[in-house]
């Protein structure tokens, strides 16, 4: 699947040439973190960078744990376009205001240099290692865009008015709907008909994207993250039924909205792939799986066919050094399901089953291309600790921690003070239940079987409503020590994640 041209490919090499010959003192590795919304890429950076900055525990990362790390500091912006990621706002609001960091809503970028000890003896007599590690992060929502670098307007058009009829977005979807009816796309173009449509379809991505629907594929993404393209032409356009014929006029309103599509994916998407996505060397996909859960069967089959579609869009491969100074290639790749202080240790393995699921495809096209994958559930910050707790006699395994304010548990709404012990229930024994009955509801829709798609969602909403509450908590309390010193953020698993997207590196 080729996404970009022949010239922006000699641009990268050239740019790869220059960066290798500037980095022969000091090699740099550059991170990706990326996923769909509201699954927690800022809080990740931020924990990430507090534990190296802090000496945070980190058992499971073997050169912190075998005090091979000698000094960890951040540095200058490398790049002058970019902007910086904001991580002292980030962690006061964590650690201070005990507040979620706000989401992703543009491009940043961050440089740590990690300064080692080799843990090999003929390398270390050497003298110290030093590495600096670029981190860079981007809205989710422009992740989704990469798959249209390989369709034209007429493949966007026929999959976003099949996704906008389905029955999960109906609701959602009348409004634009039924402004879509009242336009003809062989009529003379129109920059009010044009503005109309796209208004009409930017609130309904908003719509799903809310909590109660938690649906996935929304793409174009910039045009619930415009930033300083609000407003402009490539951002006014939406899909348009196919003219009778399959045929529409110069001049027309199909014809405006087809140019305008191709106007943003050659002006918002390619250079966003070519500037930033095709330059990363390591990648992690964050991937809220709780939350599609919470949702329902609708959120967690969308939130599959999502993943499927952007990370076919990697550039992964072998390390090499030989051809990494002419190409980069993403060589490793952690999928990682966050939040799991939501939920028992005991159910963690589960969690990554469920994931495990989810990427299967973009597991397969990565380890293909020769890269190296691994999968673990993940809590950046833990704002929850477990406890057993007695009910009807019973000892249940419980996580304490303060909700929100706002969340509701059995009715109950908490001011965001209150601590709570609460079962937040079993994700099922066989993870792979619950894709047996997408498939079999999935079956059921296109009329396989007789059951109708009401019973079938209601089967499946059943089959894990009552077993499943997640709720959102506070960040946790830091204590400090006698000398006044904050400890560092509490996690799960951050340590594993560090040790497989950079360990080999400062080694």
């Amino acid at each position: 699947m080729k996404l970009i041209s022949l010239a922006d490919e000699a641009l990268l090499a050239l740019e790869n040439l220059a960066e290798s010959a500037s980095g022969l003192g000091v090699p740099t590795l550059r991170l990706g973190v990326t996923g769909l919304a509201r699954a927690g890429k800022t809080v990740f950076i931020t924990a990430l960078v507090h534990n190296l900055l802090h000496g945070g525990r980190l058992p499971l990362f073997d050169a912190a744990a075998g005090r091979r790390i000698t000094r960890v500091s951040l540095q200058p912006q490398p790049d002058d376009a970019v902007p910086r990621f904001d991580y002292e706002a980030h962690v006061d609001a964590l650690v201070k205001e005990r507040i979620w960091p706000l989401s992703t809503r543009q491009v940043s970028e961050l440089r740590l240099t990690v300064e080692y000890e080799s843990a090999s003896f003929l390398t270390r007599k050497l003298g110290r290692g030093k590495l600096h590690l670029d981190i860079i992060d981007y809205p989710g929502e422009w992740l989704l865009d990469l798959p249209l670098l390989t369709k034209d307007y007429r493949q966007f058009n026929a999959e976003a008015l099949v996704l906008a009829r389905s029955p999960a977005r109906a609701s959602v979807a009348s409004p634009y709907l039924s402004e879509l009816a009242r336009h003809d796309p062989a009529a003379p173009e129109s920059e009010s008909d044009a503005r109309a449509l796209a208004k009409a379809f930017t609130a309904y991505l908003a719509g799903c994207r809310a909590e109660e629907h938690a649906l996935s594929m929304l793409p174009p993404g910039r045009f619930l993250m415009p930033g300083d393209l609000d407003g402009s032409p490539a951002l006014t356009f939406a899909p348009l039924a196919l003219p009778e014929g399959g045929q529409a006029p110069a001049g027309s309103l199909w014809a405006m909205m087809e140019r305008r599509y191709e106007a943003y994916r050659k002006h918002v998407v390619r250079p966003f792939f070519r500037d930033h996505f095709a330059r990363l060397d390591r990648q992690i996909v964050l991937v809220d799986a709780l939350q599609a859960l919470n949702a329902g069967p609708d959120a967690l089959r969308d939130l599959e066919t999502a993943l499927g579609q952007v990370l076919t869009s990697f550039r992964p491969g072998k390390a090499s050094w030989l051809a990494s100074i002419l190409t980069r290639r993403i060589d490793r790749i952690l999928f990682a399901a966050t939040k799991a202080d939501h939920l028992h240790r005991d159910d963690h393995d589960r969690l990554e089953t469920i994931l495990k699921r989810l990427v299967t495809r973009g597991i397969e096209h990565a380890e293909f291309s020769g890269a190296q994958v691994d999968v673990l559930a993940l809590a950046a910050v833990r704002a929850t600790r477990e406890a057993t707790v007695r009910h009807a006699g019973e000892e249940l395994p419980a996580i304490l921690g303060t909700p929100l304010p706002g969340e509701r548990v059995n009715g109950e709404s908490f001011d965001g003070k209150t601590e709570i012990a609460m079962f937040p229930g079993d994700l099922p024994s066989d993870p792979e239940s619950l894709f047996q009955s997408l498939e079999s509801d999935s079956a059921r829709a296109h009329g396989v079987e007789s059951e109708s798609q009401d019973e079938a969602h209601a089967r499946l909403d059943s089959s894990h409503e009552d077993d499943l509450r997640f709720v959102r908590f506070r960040p946790p309390h830091l204590e400090r020590t006698a000398e006044g010193l904050t400890l560092s953020l509490p996690h799960i698993r951050l340590d594993r994640a560090l040790n497989f997207l950079i360990g080999d590196r400062i080694a």
